[in-house]
């Protein structure tokens, strides 16, 4: 299983907007059969931190959710909410529930 952690700045004050339209970019993933694994809210410094995991090809995954019309209608008229990403692939070391 392949993960990759995202670690978003969010835009001062878009912290509740970005959590609340959230799910419809993990229903659009999983049509591509993306899970989300865990997510991290940290108010204080204004950042969303989450991981991602796909069994198979994660790149190959990714393209075709990046260009299908689910991601397009997932963005379409969303205002910016993350001022920068930082996004790397990962190991999983200790599994969550462990």
């Amino acid at each position: 299983m392949a993960v990759q952690l995202r670690r978003y700045e969010v835009v001062e004050g878009q912290m509740d907007d970005l959590l609340a339209w959230f799910p419809t970019i993990m229903e659009a993933r999983a049509k591509f059969g993306f899970k989300v694994e865990f997510m991290l809210a940290d108010r204080e410094r204004n950042e969303l931190t989450w991981a991602v995991s796909h069994p198979g090809d994660f790149d190959e995954a990714f393209e075709r959710f990046a260009a299908s019309p689910e991601r397009a209608a997932a963005f379409a008229d969303q205002p910016k909410r993350v001022e920068t990403m930082h996004v790397a692939m990962v190991e999983v070391v200790i599994a969550p529930g462990s």
